[in-house]
């Protein structure tokens, strides 16, 4: 595949309020909040060149909107951040294996994101870090 072609990829995306969200973090990740992305891997294997359903993303509009704010980095660019992490989720990526693996996946984020145009979504995150201290 070149770097042009798109990737075979179908996912569903789904935007809900704050109570979906918590009812399904709380179901299948047994943590009573609401939390901005959730993925649901597909159990499908990866096929030789057809479309591949890799799963379902779930975005909490109000957790989006409210970092947004506090990150002071405009929406759009945040729901694109959070779709790329919640795509890497889908195909296998997971964060909370270890810093090794959080790192690995940082730095795929901060790729795929810089190759669309888009700001390293971890400097926000570390400037609202430092202004909190």
């Amino acid at each position: 595949m070149s770097d042009d072609e798109a990737l075979p990829w179908e996912l569903t995306l789904r935007f809900g309020g704050t109570a979906e969200g918590r009812d399904l973090n709380r179901e299948f990740r047994h943590k009573d909040y609401a939390t901005n992305v959730l993925s649901f891997p597909s159990d499908d294997e990866e096929p030789e060149g057809d479309t591949w359903y890799v799963g379902d993303i779930f975005i909490c509009v109000p957790v989006l909107a409210k970092e947004s704010d506090e990150l002071e980095i405009p929406l759009a660019a945040h729901l694109q951040h959070l779709v790329v992490h919640g795509m890497l989720h889908l195909v296998g990526y997971d964060h909370d294996l270890g810093e090794a693996e959080a790192e690995e996946m940082e730095n795929l984020e901060r790729t795929i994101l810089a190759e669309m145009g888009l700001p390293d979504p971890y400097l926000a995150h570390e400037v609202l870090m430092m202004k909190d201290a």
